[in-house]
């Protein structure tokens, strides 16, 4: 009798088990977002990254108070977990934000199984983590040119003293006023400080028993309140991120421009729907443009973001969609990047930094020896804009009429400049060599992907042609930028792109008090510094664009960049993917994109 009751026992968990599978199996399939970087994650910690691949996975699981409207054109403001547009005083010294009840962060041990709410005070610590030494933020110098009241002093007691930060010590310039309120006090005018509040990557709102709970493991760990939380990941290889089931209730209600009938259909189709529309975003690390581009062809990959440029001909010929993928229904997207792509000479490096004139003469005439044309061509596909200056577009302070000789290249009077200030070869070799008589080698750092090699190959040719020996520093880019950040490169090549659409962004590469940080050249010039602190204190206007002038001419004469170009991205889309656009100042899009799961084909994922 207690085998047959055994069996019958064994014999209903099986058949429950079977209906469950079946259950699992006939329900729907979740709708997931698949796509690709080119480059791995640092971190997951607002204070700790600075890269765009990082900033961009972080800007789905944090949320600042505002946001960027997804599809204004021209782009604004709106509150996100603010219940309304802060209070800014008159003289934007002062700037008072309330945030709306009933938010909660994502379930997390950190939480010990209590739901915990969003309050004022999760915004004001995660700014004061970026004050606080143990994480080396490489956002400081954004707070810090701002001049919160007592921080940057807070900070420096810490220092001095080597003692933990003090969180709760109250200063003046960041306060909790109430449970949902807080306020932020300047010592200067900072007409655009509040763009910084719309970046969840920067200043998106962590809790302080999460951070507590995991320590130097916080990067691993990012748990917020925004639509997705991270999911499955395996490092510098593949990311998922899962819709956050506490998320709260976020409608569609974006304005498409006018005369986008695309854009226009897809509001109107959308309205009113919950955010986000997939339950899961799925990240794969490929850092070949081939594979990586043949993974979209092979319907691995919803979206190829930014095509490689060696597939544009094939891809986009004459920037028009190729005839095979438009019958797959493939939707091509074209769009000027607010960026920038630099190579930096490090102005602390004794061969390549300095401001005497020698060396001021070879970094302009290595400048002048660079194709900027070929490498758009051949290396970029065509998919890049000359630069004359470092701000980009879309950005305050752009003047596509400007021209500089940062766009020049003659190699003729690269020459000249190096032969009048001594650069010559005095062993007879074939090559330059220093003023003083020792060996002149250029040392620059790259990466080993198909696009720096190509972009090697062309500096290799470039300083042939002008005599001087160039060698190449491979390594992974994390590996680059932490040494970058260190000072411990001659040369690099990197891209910079703007979070606000102000020109403030571009100059502050420039900027001395930003070494290290954004200004991973090193240059400290107080002309320089006197004119960028100027134009930061000035309303948008004449006055204002007339010192962002005068600040980019002089980082054009003292040439502690070489800026390369602006690109441009050209985004496909497979037709299973609704409502496709990008704003580029809103990082965290896939929320507002939707999946068709029964087209979508599962290989892969």
């Amino acid at each position: 009798m207690k085998r047959l009751l055994r069996s019958a026992a064994l014999a209903a968990c099986l058949l429950a088990t079977a209906v469950a599978g079946v259950a699992q199996t006939d329900g729907p399939a979740p709708k997931t977002l698949r796509y690709a970087f080119p480059i791995a994650e640092t971190s997951f910690d607002p204070a700790a990254i600075t890269d765009l691949y990082s900033r961009t996975v972080v800007s789905g699981i944090f949320e600042a108070p505002l946001e960027f409207a997804f599809l204004a054109r021209p782009v604004r403001m709106r509150p996100n977990t603010a219940a309304a547009m802060p209070e800014v005083s008159a003289d934007f010294r002062s700037f008072t934000f309330r945030i709306k009840p009933g938010i909660y962060f994502a379930d997390d041990p950190a939480f010990k199984g209590r739901k915990r709410e969003l309050v004022a005070e999760d915004y004001v610590y995660s700014i004061k983590r970026h004050y606080d030494p143990r994480w080396k933020s490489g956002n400081l110098y954004l707070l810090e040119g701002a001049k919160l009241l007592g921080l940057s002093e807070l900070r420096a007691r810490a220092i001095k003293e080597r003692k933990p930060f003090d969180y709760d010590r109250p200063v003046e310039g960041l306060r909790t006023l109430d449970r949902y309120t807080f306020q932020v006090k300047l010592a200067d005018p900072s007409p655009r400080f509040l763009y910084n509040f719309a970046d969840s990557s920067f200043t998106g709102a962590l809790a302080r028993e999460v951070v507590e709970f995991y320590g130097d493991r916080i990067g691993e760990h990012p748990v917020g309140t925004g639509p997705f939380k991270l999911g499955a990941w395996k490092r510098s290889s593949r990311i998922e991120l899962d819709r956050n089931p506490g998320y709260r209730s976020v409608l569609y209600d974006e304005e498409a421009p006018a005369g986008d009938e695309r854009l226009q259909a897809v509001a109107r189709e959308f309205k009113g729907r919950r955010l986000p529309l997939v339950d899961r975003v799925q990240i794969s690390i490929i850092e070949e443009p081939q594979p990586r581009w043949l993974s979209f062809l092979n319907e691995e990959q919803d979206i190829a973001e930014n095509v490689p440029a060696e597939f544009a001909g094939v891809a986009f010929p004459n920037n028009e969609l190729a005839p095979n993928l438009a019958k797959r229904g493939v939707l091509m997207l074209r769009y000027p990047r607010s960026d920038v792509a630099v190579s930096y000479f490090g102005m602390e490096h004794p061969v390549v930094g300095g401001y005497e004139p020698h060396k001021v003469a070879l970094r302009r005439a290595i400048a002048l020896a660079i194709d900027v044309e070929r490498e758009i061509r051949l290396v970029r596909g065509g998919q890049a804009i000359p630069a004359q200056s470092p701000i980009g577009p879309e950005a305050w302070g752009y003047d596509p009429a400007y021209k500089s000789e940062m766009g020049d290249y003659d190699p003729a009077r690269a020459k000249a400049l190096l032969d009048m200030h001594g650069w010559i070869d005095r062993d007879g070799d074939g090559w330059r060599d220093q003023p003083d008589g020792s060996p002149l080698v250029l040392e620059y750092s790259t990466q080993p992907d198909q696009q720096s090699r190509k972009l090697n190959e062309l500096w290799k040719k470039n300083m042939d042609a002008i005599g001087i020996r160039i060698v190449f520093k491979t390594a992974k880019w994390p590996e680059q930028l932490k040494a970058s950040r260190a000072g411990k490169l001659m040369m690099w090549g990197v891209g910079w792109s703007a979070g606000q659409p102000d020109g403030d962004t571009f100059l502050a590469l420039g900027y001395g008090p930003n070494r290290g940080q954004s200004n991973h050249a090193r240059f400290d010039l107080p002309a320089f510094n006197a004119l960028y602190e100027k134009q930061s204190l000035l309303p948008d206007g004449p006055q204002r664009q007339e010192a962002m002038d005068a600040a980019k001419k002089l980082m054009i004469a003292y040439m502690p960049y070489k800026v390369h170009v602006h690109r441009i991205w050209t985004d496909l889309a497979h037709p299973w993917v609704g409502g496709y656009s990008r704003n580029i100042f809103v990082r965290e899009f896939w929320k507002y994109v939707d999946i068709d799961p029964a087209a979508q084909p599962r290989r892969g994922s």
